[in-house]
C-alpha cells in the first residue's frame, strides 16, 4: 500500500509522499523525451540542471540522507567527484580530453557543482542495489562501479547534443576504466561504514536515468 498506518492507527504519509515525488520524477523525464522528439530541444535541455537538483532533492530526501556519518559520506563522494572532475577537465590524464557544457548549471573552476552532486547520488544509488541484490560482500563495490560505468557509457552518446560536456575525440577505453576504479574505491568505503538506504527510490533514480540516456540516444540517431 501506498499509505501505511503507524502503531497509533494513524496515517503515515512517507509512503504517499515518495511515490508523488517518484510519480514526477517519471512524469520530468518522459515529458523531456517528448519535447525533444517533437524538437524543442532548446527548451528542455537547458532545463537539465533543475532536473538534476530534483534528482539531488529526492536522494537526500528519501534514501535519506538524515545522519552525521550519511551526510559525511555523501561530502566524500560529492567532493572526490568535484576533485576527479578538475582534474579530468584541467590535465586530460583520467577521463581524456573534455570540457562541460552550458547545460549543466554554476561550475567550479569550470567543473558543475552537479556533477559533483551527481556523483554523490549516482555512488550512494548504485550502492543500495548492489548491496540488496549482491550477496557476496566482496562484489559489492564491483557491482555498484559497474552499474555506474554502464549509466555513464549511454550519458557519453547524448552528452555533447545535450550540451552537458563534450569530449576531443570522444570518451574512449580509458575514460571507463578510471570511472570504473574510482567508483569501485567509492563503494569500498560505503561499505566499510555499512551504508543502507531506500532500494524503492534508488531503483526509480537509476532507472530512470538509464531508461532517459538510452531513449535520447535513438530519437537523436533515427
Amino acid at each position: 500500500m501506498f499509505i501505511e498506518r503507524t502503531n497509533h492507527g494513524r496515517f503515515n504519509s512517507t509512503s504517499m509522499n515518495k511515490t508523488v515525488a517518484i510519480i514526477m520524477l517519471w512524469v520530468i523525464h518522459v515529458s523531456a523525451l517528448i519535447g525533444i522528439a517533437i524538437g524543442n530541444a532548446d527548451f528542455f535541455f537547458p532545463k537539465s540542471p533543475f532536473t538534476l537538483i530534483y534528482l539531488a532533492v529526492l536522494t537526500i530526501w528519501f534514501f535519506p540522507v538524515n545522519s552525521v556519518k550519511k551526510i559525511g559520506l555523501f561530502l566524500l563522494c560529492f567532493s572526490t567527484g568535484m576533485a576527479v572532475e578538475w582534474i579530468g577537465v584541467h590535465t586530460g590524464t583520467l577521463f581524456g580530453d573534455y570540457h562541460y557544457g552550458v547545460n549543466m548549471g554554476w561550475k567550479l573552476d569550470g567543473i558543475p557543482y552537479l556533477i559533483g552532486s551527481n556523483w554523490a547520488l549516482l555512488t550512494f544509488i548504485t550502492h543500495e542495489l548492489s548491496r540488496k541484490y549482491i550477496s557476496n560482500k566482496w562484489f559489492i563495490p564491483i557491482a555498484g562501479a559497474s552499474l555506474m560505468v554502464v549509466l555513464d557509457f549511454f550519458l557519453e552518446q547524448i552528452c555533447d547534443i545535450a550540451g552537458f560536456w563534450h569530449f576531443t575525440g570522444g570518451a574512449g577505453w580509458f575514460n571507463y576504466l578510471c570511472w570504473f576504479l574510482i567508483a569501485m574505491v567509492l563503494h569500498a568505503i560505503l561499505l566499510r561504514f555499512k551504508l543502507k538506504g531506500d532500494l524503492k527510490i534508488s531503483l526509480h533514480l537509476y532507472v530512470v536515468q538509464l531508461i532517459f540516456a538510452i531513449a535520447l540516444w535513438i530519437i537523436i540517431t533515427i
